[in-house]
């Protein structure tokens, strides 16, 4: 998620985007995803943008513009352009301190009145976050009787949610990972030369994938949340947007749950029915 930056390439040679184009895309960008995009990202989008001209059989950004916008394009075309515009940055264990503390300190105070805990990874990209929230909560539930859990992963991307289905990812992203961890829950391929690991079946089946845009007005999560992940994803969004979508998260939360955010993201100036009890982690009540 992510719904997150635009990864810098550069664009092609051929007939530039226009100004009103790139007003036009950064509008609908804005609108439907929340991510900003100020002029400073115009060769950046249109670099991003250059894989579905060739699709669709455009020969330059401008005609794929005018057909997403002029004729009736984004019908079918919005999800994909979607895709194409947001970059997931990911990793195993990113921001440790979270996890410790989710470990030591939050957990074992949701076993005080629960039998299964909900957990849901707003931005899923890939799947690492969902991946090492499973090996935490896999470790405390298998040390407590009767305890068990479930993790659902959401992104706006679908072709990262394939991937996380997947479970299986280049051998170096799994470097953060403990030796025991690994022994436990990861799976080299028969064939050294891929360089590929999987996630262990038992794990991958704890965690479900759905596809969620946090700019929707309700988000379709059934299941109250005793903990949510929504980290670093609110810096690419204005002060409003970052408000309603923290105001939706609230509704799904557990009246003791928990919320984590990325360090560098806050909720200063926001009114929320939360209370800060760690870094960038907030209880709800």
């Amino acid at each position: 998620m992510s719904q997150a930056a635009l990864a810098l390439q550069p664009a092609s040679a051929g007939e530039p985007l226009s100004a009103r184009n790139f007003t036009r895309l950064a509008e609908f960008i804005h609108g439907y995803s929340g991510i900003k995009m100020p002029s400073n990202k115009k060769t950046m989008l249109e670099g991003r943008l250059r894989r579905r001209m060739r699709v669709n059989r455009f020969d330059n950004v401008n005609e794929y513009c005018r057909f997403i916008f002029d004729e009736g394009g984004l019908e079918t075309e919005t999800i994909h352009l979607i895709d194409a515009v947001t970059t997931n940055k990911t990793e195993f264990f990113r921001e440790p301190v979270h996890f410790d503390f989710m470990e030591k300190t939050v957990l074992p105070q949701l076993a005080k009145t629960r039998r299964h805990i909900n957990v849901w990874s707003a931005a899923a990209s890939t799947g690492a976050e969902p991946y090492t929230l499973a090996m935490v909560l896999d470790e405390f539930c298998s040390a407590r009787r009767g305890l068990d859990y479930s993790i659902l992963g959401t992104d706006i991307c679908t072709e990262v949610l394939q991937q996380a289905i997947a479970g299986r990812f280049v051998e170096s992203m799994i470097q953060p990972v403990s030796m025991p961890r690994r022994q436990r829950y990861v799976l080299r391929a028969k064939d050294p030369s891929r360089g590929e690991v999987r996630i262990v079946p038992e794990l991958r089946s704890k965690v479900a994938y759905g596809r969620l845009n946090l700019m929707d007005e309700r988000y379709p999560v059934e299941t109250t949340m005793d903990i949510i992940f929504c980290r670093n994803i609110l810096i690419y969004f204005d002060k409003s947007t970052q408000a309603k979508v923290l105001e939706r998260l609230c509704r799904h939360l557990a009246p003791d749950g928990y919320l984590f955010l990325g360090h560098s993201e806050s909720i200063v100036g926001i009114d929320l029915p939360l209370r800060q009890i760690a870094n960038t982690v907030f209880q709800k009540g």
